[in-house]
């Protein structure tokens, strides 16, 4: 129950729609920056496998197999590496993911500003940060004058975006700072399940060895 529960948030994660509206994104021949999705494949990689790992688990239990509980113990000790790994990713790139997307929109903005070959494409990269993300502009002076002087790029009621606008760049630190938050609390909670499960397969494991030794 607790790999489906982590495999179903996993893939929340990875068909929400204002990331995937994002990342999948194309400058030219550059791609948006999707090192986002490593953490969220580590976790459906997880979920699927701890699946599979508990019913071994189960099976075992209910065959009394030492066998079968040794194998789920080695497989929850992995699975808990890959966590743990997981984890001090999420830990050590939690800037440097909105950083990238940032950058990325930031020469987006900068092609559709500046009319250069690529404005086409860059007006659609930048329309979609907009739309998606309910922004406009980089900075807060960005924010506030871009809707007045570039109304294609922006909200037509530019009165109410004059006042209302939020940078961009806030928005993509909520937008990830957001959803890395729920990958790590997904992280802690399959962590502390899989120390509880090492535990209970110990247990297992002696008393169906003291049992047959009596």
């Amino acid at each position: 129950l607790a790999g489906g529960i982590i495999l179903g948030v996993a893939l929340w994660l990875r068909h929400d729609s204002q990331t995937t509206n994002i990342l999948y994104l194309q400058l030219g021949d550059k791609q948006a920056p999707n090192t986002f999705y490593v953490g969220i494949y580590i976790l459906i990689a997880v979920g699927a496998v701890m699946m599979f790992v508990g019913f071994l688990g189960c099976y075992g239990a209910i065959q009394e197999s030492q066998c079968l509980l040794g194998t789920f113990f080695t497989c929850l000790v992995i699975l808990f590496a890959c966590e743990v790994a997981a984890g001090i990713w999420g830990f050590v790139n939690k800037d440097q993911i909105a950083k990238d997307v940032k950058q990325f929109y930031d020469q987006a903005l900068q092609q559709a500003l500046m009319g250069e070959s690529d404005a086409n494409n860059a007006k659609a990269v930048v329309k979609t940060f907009h739309e998606t993300l309910d922004c406009c502009g980089s900075d807060i002076v960005t924010a506030t004058f871009t809707p007045v002087w570039r109304d294609d790029l922006c909200r037509k009621d530019s009165l109410k975006s004059f006042f209302e606008n939020t940078s961009c760049h806030k928005k993509i630190d909520e937008l990830f700072s957001g959803k890395l938050y729920l990958i790590g609390i997904a992280a802690v909670v399959v962590a502390v399940i899989m120390i509880f499960e090492m535990i209970l397969s110990m247990v297992l494991c002696c008393g169906i060895r003291n049992s047959s030794v009596y």
